[in-house]
């Protein structure tokens, strides 16, 4: 607030005043935040909290990381970041906690979440929001480029020894096999990474034995690899798994499974 001046006489009775309201709003967010014990992220946690729109925060450790919103369902939202870090390398998710405010629908037009980013990466914080953690898969077209080396792919690549848990035994046949369509797709939805492939008609025409459990991702992509017909390749990248009908190198590959060889990138 700054006095205005009048000739040589120095007057109090009127100023300059600037209203901010987007900024109280984001203190009030971040005040009432500050005032919620950080909850250890697991899936007890996360699936106690009611199905309502609102912000969230995520601690490594106890530094506030990530910044983020869910329109329709904070337990839905939060359960895929918990789902995608269980699934990383070079981290702990007994490491992560979380805080939530239910936010009303109407307050989400003003981007409550965007208030609450700006106001912690001036306090050097949020890393996380600004590195790549909350994309989705970025689609075939993003499978040449070369990620950069402070994304959070780079810091935390997938974890290729996530262990699965479940196959689809009740749909084996007598003999114990699975058709390599039905492996896929199982495969598909339980790797809490995504796993991008392309179908072939002629997957349902190869039978796979069903593995034992628990079995590594590894496992599982060299067990794949070796049913695929010649000239498929299956291709880890920092952050996904690809397959595709095509032998070729990528930027960012760093495991790659063509048949019965694994080839290593350095």
């Amino acid at each position: 607030m700054t006095p205005h001046a009048h000739g040589d006489t120095q007057l109090a009775h009127d100023a300059e005043f600037k209203l901010s309201i987007t900024k109280a709003l984001g203190d009030q967010l971040a005040y009432a935040l500050e005032g919620l014990t950080p909850a250890p992220l697991t899936l007890e946690n996360i699936r106690s909290l009611h199905p309502r729109p609102g912000v969230y925060q995520l601690y490594l450790h106890d530094d506030l990381v990530y910044v983020g919103k869910a329109d329709r369902s904070l337990p839905q939202r939060i359960e895929k970041h918990f789902r995608k870090i269980s699934g990383r390398s070079n981290i702990d998710i007994r490491d992560m906690s979380f805080t939530c405010l239910y936010v009303d629908e109407d307050f989400g037009a003003v981007a409550p979440e965007r208030l609450l980013i700006n106001k912690h990466r001036e306090q050097g914080e949020v890393p996380w929001n600004y590195n790549g953690f909350g994309n989705n898969d970025p689609g075939k077209r993003r499978d040449m480029t070369e990620v950069d080396d402070d994304h959070f792919d780079r810091y935390y690549p997938i974890d290729l020894y996530y262990e699965c848990t479940a196959l689809p035994h009740e749909v084996a046949t007598l003999d114990g096999t699975l058709t390599l369509s039905t492996l896929l797709q199982s495969v598909k939805q339980q790797l809490p990474y995504v796993f991008r492939y392309e179908s072939s008609k002629h997957f349902d025409e190869i039978y796979v034995s069903v593995p034992k459990l628990p079995i590594s991702a590894h496992d599982l992509l060299v067990l794949i690899s070796k049913s695929l017909p010649s000239g498929w390749q299956i291709t880890a990248l920092p952050g996904y798994v690809i397959m595709y009908p095509k032998i070729e190198d990528y930027p960012s590959g760093w495991r790659y499974y063509r048949g019965a060889d694994i080839i290593y990138s350095d």
